[in-house]
């Protein structure tokens, strides 16, 4: 494979010019993190993942804008025409990054090493700088395009020794979860891919799962998936034909999400999906657009209606092109959607298919975000009818933060808006202990502790308690020897703040009746929270 890598593209995407010191913010959860940035901001230590405030810090001169995706796959349609123009199996992996076969244009360059430098100059020309780099398989050859100056070329077989020496941080993103299976394997001693792919294939599939056996696939140079033919499999190109030709492209992104609805029933039927996908655009002029869309899984609906609006937008009526009247020939109106000619014949072509192991997706979507686009959409029509009859803040969801206590550390949000309020994760002096309680009243409720002699126990300034707690009268009544307890944990917050201040020191014990988390405020003990 030749892959074409555009360094920092969403930055480019968005006009930051090089020399600048900019970055792109993407929102992650409750925070804007850096998406990308230009090698002036990198000089001056920001990198990817870093929360805004961090990058600003380090970069008080810093350049941020908003990321654009539609801006990304708009801009990357130029590369990819230019590229084409070469060869024309051109698949875009992702708005920045496209491959093409390699064997089959090398002949017909010159070689390996005359097709790189002419796909490059191309892109060059276009305007924009890339890397360029050659292997056995898509990771391989994208490691290559980034690295070397420019790209290089690995040797065939020669994959796992090119990635021995890099670090395990590279299979980010190609990956599922892969954050925790990397500090997993940091701790046990595993740091470069070299390291990783030494060990036994059987063993890591056993130990880590299917996450881990893709990884180890491409720590030793290897496609993520064995080719898989299936004989018999029936024609699953979806059409759709205008009458008259569509002026607009929204009518043909429109079209183009029904029409995958109806192609991902028919992998379904079949136990399959599509992981890369072909989109033809046919014109009423006579011209045809043809783009490889790649995706490692399912290409969702709306997915695939947006990659349909990138390839569009290279086709798009310019200024130039209308009339004092903007019009297009034919007379009517064109906007800022309007296409050369007319969409006469849309097509998505499921180019490759595999077997569907499919997945498993949380009810409410990822872990963190809060965005409604991320629930199912069943879910998401029932929150707007429960919200529509009772009132948008009827329906909430629990958003953990940082606190001390365990009712501080749940925020109850709205369904469909993030939280207003957050509260660094920490650390957190005087913060209850793991395992939290599993029962937190709305409200705590007063309670009794005395020791034996019948006293009631205090905490001291120093925080030493006047007795050990022997009884506690719990909010119903009813008294209960203490078997065990620990504490004080004690907490002074807000101090800088004479009207919100308080001291306060939390205990737990433990009674027949279960264990509970007590607190003392003001001479006042509280039942906060239950262990059940």
């Amino acid at each position: 494979m030749l892959v074409v890598w555009c360094p920092d593209w969403p930055v480019t995407a968005v006009g930051i010019e090089a020399g600048v010191a900019g970055a792109v913010l993407a929102r992650r959860g409750a925070s804007e993190r850096v998406a990308a940035c230009t090698a002036a901001a990198r000089a001056a230590g920001v990198r990817r993942g870093q929360r805004r405030r961090d990058a600003q810090r380090l970069c008080p001169d810093l350049v941020v804008v908003e990321r654009d995706l539609d801006a990304e796959g708009r801009a990357f349609e130029a590369v990819a025409a230019a590229v084409a123009e070469l060869t024309p199996r051109v698949e875009v992996v992702r708005p920045g990054v496209c491959a093409i076969p390699a064997r089959g244009a090398a002949r017909f360059h010159g070689g390996e090493e005359a097709l790189r430098i002419t796909v490059q100059d191309a892109v060059v020309e276009a305007g924009h700088d890339c890397g360029v780099g050659i292997a056995d398989g898509m990771f391989t050859a994208e490691l290559a395009a980034r690295n070397g100056g420019g790209g290089l070329i690995v040797p065939e077989e020669g994959a796992a020794e090119f990635l021995a020496p890099f670090p395990l941080g590279v299979l980010a993103g190609a990956v599922p979860d892969w954050d925790s299976l990397a500090d997993l394997l940091v701790r046990l001693g595993v740091r470069s891919l070299g390291e990783f792919a030494a060990l036994p294939v059987d063993d890591v599939a056993g130990r880590f799962g299917a996450a881990g056996a893709l990884a180890h696939r491409l720590a030793r140079g290897r496609e993520p998936r064995d080719v898989a033919p299936r004989a018999g499999l029936p024609d699953l190109t979806a059409v759709r034909t205008f009458d008259p030709p569509a002026a607009r492209s929204d009518e043909v992104v429109f079209a183009a999400k029904a029409l995958a609805d109806g192609l991902h029933a028919g992998l379904a039927a079949e136990g399959l999906t599509c992981v890369r996908l072909g989109v033809e655009v046919e014109f009423a002029d006579g011209g045809v657009s043809e783009r490889l869309w790649r995706h490692d899984g399912l290409l969702s609906s709306p997915a695939v209606a947006e990659r349909v609006r990138w390839q569009l937008s290279g086709w798009r009526l310019p200024a130039a092109g209308r009339g004092a009247a903007g019009e297009i020939a034919g007379g009517e109106t064109a906007g800022e959607d309007a296409v050369w000619g007319g969409v006469s014949a849309l097509l998505l072509v499921p180019d490759q298919v595999v077997p569907d192991t499919g997945t498993q997706r949380a009810l409410w979507g990822r872990d963190g975000d809060g965005a409604r686009g991320e629930l199912p959409e069943r879910v998401a029509r029932a929150a707007d009818r429960v919200q529509a009859m009772l009132g948008h803040g009827s329906l909430t969801r629990p958003h953990l933060t940082g606190g001390r206590g365990p009712g501080e550390r749940v925020l109850r949000v709205p369904l469909g808006d993030m939280p207003l309020e957050t509260r660094p994760e920490g650390p957190w002096p005087g913060a209850l202990p793991a395992p939290a309680p599993s029962v937190v009243p709305p409200e705590a409720r007063p309670v009794t502790v005395r020791a034996a002699d019948g006293s009631p126990v205090t905490v001291s300034a120093r925080c030493v308690p006047s007795a050990a707690p022997a009884l506690v009268v719990l909010p119903d009544g009813t008294s209960h020897r203490v078997l065990s307890w620990t504490g004080p944990w004690p907490a002074h917050e807000r101090w800088w703040d004479p009207d919100t201040s308080r001291r306060l020191a939390r205990f737990q014990i433990l009674t027949p009746r279960g264990a509970h988390l007590l607190t003392l405020q003001n001479s006042s003990w509280t039942l906060e929270a239950s262990y059940e």
